[in-house]
């Protein structure tokens, strides 16, 4: 077992994503036996301890099948249509399976806007956190019925790499119809080898990536996107076969499922890496030697207590400098509130933010996951 597979082997937290295809079997309705037996090892996972946020396609090729089509529309109210008929279909499926291993549930409906606006992805971010600290198994798709560019040009493997990067998973879990990416197209090649484990940034494998097929809007390139895209937080990515026996919990024993495409950079480092380098600063933090000594010493958080002086214009979710009292940048890192919002909290505890300005957003100024040390 390489050192990268034996990530998969211990407790972590996993993004699982389902093709249309599988959950379809391709365009005949939702496969319920599939669907159920996906469940039974994600419950078990879970058992073991790994955190499993699912990313989940197939609303509009569900629709598809409840309307009669046998070919996706290219009008854009159609495509509307037919997802908000197959979301129903599709969160039913999910919630009686889980229930009968009793696990909760949560439908999240997002757009890649969500996840690429600062504001929106620190909420998107804390409300998934928020249901994995409570056992809950999010069930997250694209908001197809309301987007409209992403119907056309989005697709759920990219969806899967930005909740990694949200949520910072150790894993992006890409079930599909194919055994991973091979050599060369397999269809038209014989000679084309299954490519068990490569490097996430390899150029030559958005060159040997197919196309997508009739029901998704991805194909094996979108996933080799994704894989580079979850990379920047440090997540491996496994592209793999949903048809094959237990394919999850393979992986999770250290079996060479599917291709395994690993990062340059592990997890944090990856992360921190991004925001410091990555990201224009909009304002300064001054802190108080004990807030200095608690991040550079305790690797802690930055709590608003500690914060003696606020400058810049910023909002949620932007990248600020952390600074000393000699004016010496200590760490950079994405703050929860803005800057009128910091200006009023500065040197308070966070029960007190309420009073303060209405809401406890988040009990830290910036956490310590979105921080980066000088």
């Amino acid at each position: 077992m390489s050192s990268s597979r034996k990530r998969l082997t211990s407790k972590g937290r996993w993004v699982v994503k389902i093709g249309s295809a599988l959950l379809t079997d391709d365009g005949k309705g939702l496969d319920q036996a599939a669907i159920a037996g996906w469940v039974e090892q994600i419950a078990v996972l879970v058992k073991q301890g790994v955190e499993v946020v699912l990313v989940s396609s197939g609303a509009v090729a569900e629709g598809m099948n409840r309307l009669g089509w046998s070919e996706r529309p290219s009008e854009m109210f159609k495509l509307q249509a037919a997802a908000a008929v197959g979301q129903m279909g599709l969160v039913q499926a999910y919630e009686s399976s889980f229930q009968h291993h009793h696990i909760h549930t949560a439908q999240v409906l997002l757009t890649h806007d969500d996840l690429s606006n600062r504001k929106r992805y620190l909420n998107a971010r804390s409300t998934l956190r928020s249901l994995i600290d409570l056992g809950v198994v999010a069930i997250v798709n694209e908001n197809d019925t309301v987007v409209t560019s992403e119907i056309q040009f989005g697709d759920n493997d990219t969806l899967g790499a930005l909740v990694a990067n949200a949520i910072e998973a150790d894993a992006l879990i890409l079930l599909t119809d194919q055994k991973g990416l091979y050599s060369a197209d397999p269809r038209s090649n014989p000679d084309a080898v299954l490519i068990s484990e490569g490097r996430a940034e390899d150029d030559q494998f958005i060159a040997i990536a197919g196309g997508g097929g009739r029901l998704g809007r991805g194909g094996m390139a979108t996933k080799v996107r994704a894989a580079r895209l979850a990379s920047r937080s440090g997540a491996v990515t496994v592209i793999a076969s949903g048809r094959e026996d237990n394919a999850l919990l393979r992986m999770f024993a250290g079996e060479e499922v599917g291709t395994l495409l690993v990062p340059e950079h592990e997890r944090q480092a990856a992360r921190k890496h991004w925001i410091a380098g990555h990201l224009q600063s909009r304002g300064r933090l001054y802190l108080d030697e004990g807030a200095v000594k608690a991040l550079k010493v305790s690797g802690r958080s930055l709590l608003a207590a500690g914060v003696v002086k606020v400058e810049g214009d910023f909002s949620r979710g932007e990248m600020v400098e952390i600074v000393d009292q000699f004016q010496q940048v200590v760490a950079r890192g994405l703050v929860n509130y803005s800057v009128d919002e910091a200006l009023k909290i500065m040197g308070h505890a966070s029960h007190e933010f309420e009073s303060l300005i209405g809401h406890i957003t988040d009990p830290e100024l910036v956490h310590r996951d979105n921080m980066a040390l000088s």
